[in-house]
């Protein structure tokens, strides 16, 4: 289980969020995240496919050239795991930071928790 936490951090990080293309991004949230999924933000709470990927094409869209960039080696405890990130332009310190915290169902992301930092790196 804890590979497949591994994997789902680092996908979610790079292929939905990273993701600017939104074929590839929807995609990539049906294979990664249950149908009925919940996304915790600061902004507020996520439920659903659609919902998702409103959320993660309209943040996209507000900083289209920046990358994310693991800050740790993934964590998994049981069915859940923790990554921390950072997001800025490539090659460059990072605009922001936080965590992404996900509780994994079946194989797949039924909640993520994401914690910004209140000062980035």
């Amino acid at each position: 289980m804890s590979d497949r936490i591994d994997e789902l951090l680092h996908r979610n990080l790079q292929e939905v969020f990273g993701e600017g293309d939104a074929t590839r991004r929807r995609a990539a949230i049906k294979e990664l995240y249950t149908e009925d999924c919940a996304v915790y933000t600061p902004l507020g709470v996520l439920v659903g496919h659609d919902a998702l990927d409103k959320f993660s094409g309209d943040l996209r869209a507000t900083h289209p050239h920046f990358v994310y960039t693991p800050h740790s080696k993934p964590q998994a405890l049981h069915n859940a795991g923790r990554l921390a990130w950072g997001s800025g332009p490539r090659g460059e310190s990072p605009d922001y930071t936080g965590w992404d915290v996900i509780i994994v169902r079946d194989g797949k992301i039924a909640a993520l928790y994401v914690f910004l930092d209140s000062n980035p790196a």
